[in-house]
């Protein structure tokens, strides 16, 4: 393969790389979903957990002590002062396997919506969600600012876990977070619309202080672009060497 050809496919790939780095940075939050883990002593009973939860700059909200908190960084206020509040019921969100969860969870139910207010910035959100019911909706500010809204929509086709002590609805661990320093927030609205029947069930939010990018979700097998540019510096000076050689022996065989 000549030299010229390679320097393209280098500079293709580089390209490439560039093109990947661009795209990630110009979305805004984004979330996976997957079945959480157990509690931070093991516990299976209470719910899935983050796997961010022991995560510096983590905090995690389990609502055991019966109640959804009004003071602290995070201050949750129910906006239409309906039947929602902290409860426990057979409906709590299931653990990483599918466990009944005996802990008290937070529900929201038709036509009220619970607002987090906090008092620093986030780059991600995690929730254990489920029993998941139409129209569940979350919603992420910048302040008054809208950043990004998600509904049940979006990700029940994607539920790891359909557990049977709720009739098969889906439940899983639903992690938020910014692409960007454009994309953090500070404030989280949790609604239920009152058009539909069904409540919204979480449990186990976990809140990480941020105002650049979230990094957990990484792709750890992606090089970084200095980290290629290095490989293409030393497979550069591997041909060079070979060239050289070849060289040496053609002037040697005279």
């Amino acid at each position: 393969m000549s030299l010229k050809k390679i320097a393209c496919i280098a500079a293709l790939s580089l390209s490439a790389i560039s093109s990947f780095i661009y795209a990630g940075s110009a979305q805004a939050i984004s979330f996976q979903v997957d079945t959480g883990i157990a509690g931070p002593n093991g516990e299976t009973n209470q719910g899935a957990f983050s796997e961010f939860s022991q995560l510096p700059g983590t905090t995690t909200i389990n609502f055991n002590n019966g109640q959804a908190p009004t003071t602290g960084f995070a201050k949750y206020s129910f906006e239409n002062g309906q039947s929602s509040s902290v409860r426990s019921d057979v409906w709590a969100p299931a653990g990483a396997n599918g466990e009944v969860n005996n802990s008290s969870y937070l529900a929201v139910f038709n036509g009220d919506k619970v607002t987090i207010s906090l008092d620093n910035y986030l780059n991600y959100f995690g929730i254990d969600w489920g029993a998941i019911s139409a129209n569940n909706t979350f919603s992420f500010y910048n302040g008054d600012a809208l950043i990004k809204s998600f509904s049940t929509k979006d990700v029940d086709s994607v539920v790891p876990i359909h557990a049977s002590q709720h009739g098969g609805q889906g439940n899983g661990y639903l992690h938020f977070y910014s692409d960007s320093s454009n994309d953090i927030f500070n404030k989280i609205v949790i609604s239920q619309a009152s058009t539909d029947g069904g409540g919204f069930e979480s449990d186990n939010h976990s809140f990480h202080f941020g105002t650049d990018r979230f990094t957990g979700f990484d792709p750890k097998s992606v090089p970084e672009p200095s980290v290629t540019l290095g490989m293409l510096a030393v497979g550069g000076m591997f041909l060079r060497k070979r060239k050289n050689e070849k060289l040496q022996s053609v002037k040697q065989s005279y």
